[in-house]
């Protein structure tokens, strides 16, 4: 890890945790570049949208392209975040390349069609009308397993780099994190792609339901990217010989509150 914090990088995201961005993989590099460019489409699509009172199942057409540009551009700051937090000279190797490679063209794809379709005022999930609706959902359900699996793969290579020596807790956690995000997310990813949820706005902000709705266990399983990690890295600055209970402990609540989620879900008839 490298903790060389300069004047200038404090413009950059992820700042905060003192990295060195100017020593960033060319690969990295591309990949905050790629999220930078997600966050301003996410910008334009919002001011499309003031204009534009087209609804799909009683949602803005465009709040799904919003939603996905966001998400993409937050998992890919985060995957170069936390690849430089747990091992920076794994960012600089041909396996990590691969990595970036894999997640910019899965989520891209994702990205592209979902806007596509809304600009035609027609829905991308769960859209088998005719063969060719029905194709392309198939592979959108493809792409996110695979974009899913770059975090598994990452997680694998950072375990790989380490070889046998003692791993630190915040490197636990970022391995803890991406397997989750690997494994909770596509479980509810696939159960979700098979059970669309109820119509209408739901939920302020994020647009859940309360029932019938596989969503929120799905967003959790995303986001053991972020919080698993952040969690590890809280625990051993601040918690010293407990950090290693802690981060076990932190791990085991996520997957029990999201398997509560999912029972929820399902119990309500999904």
């Amino acid at each position: 890890m490298r903790f060389s914090v300069q004047e200038n990088d404090f413009v950059f995201p992820f700042s905060w945790l003192g990295f060195d961005l100017s020593a960033l993989s060319l690969a990295s590099k591309l990949l905050m570049l790629y999220g930078l460019l997600m966050w301003l489409a996410l910008g334009i699509t919002y001011i499309i949208s003031l204009s534009d009172a087209r609804t799909i199942r009683e949602v803005g057409i465009w709040v799904k392209p919003m939603k996905f540009m966001a998400a993409t551009a937050l998992f890919a700051w985060t995957t170069v975040a936390v690849a430089e937090l747990a091992n920076s000279s794994l960012t600089h190797g041909a396996a990590y390349t691969g990595i970036c490679s894999l997640l910019f063209a899965t989520s891209l794809f994702e990205v592209v069609y979902i806007t596509y379709q809304a600009s035609q005022g027609a829905a991308s999930h769960y859209n088998t009308s005719d063969s060719w609706h029905a194709l392309m959902f198939g592979l959108m359900a493809l792409a996110a397993v695979g974009l899913t699996a770059t975090q598994g793969w990452l997680a694998w290579e950072i375990w790989r780099a380490e070889g046998a020596k003692p791993l630190a807790v915040t490197t636990w956690g970022v391995i803890a994190g991406l397997t989750l995000t690997f494994l909770l997310s596509t479980i509810s990813g696939f159960m979700l792609g098979g059970h669309q949820p109820p119509a209408g706005s739901g939920l302020p902000l994020v647009g859940w339901h309360v029932y019938n709705d596989v969503r929120p266990a799905h967003f959790l399983g995303v986001h053991a990217q972020q919080l698993i990690p952040l969690w590890g890295l809280f625990a051993e600055r601040f918690l010293g010989n407990h950090a290693p209970h802690a981060l076990t402990a932190g791990c085991s609540v996520y997957v029990v509150l999201w398997g509560l989620l999912t029972w929820s879900s399902l119990a309500n008839g999904v």
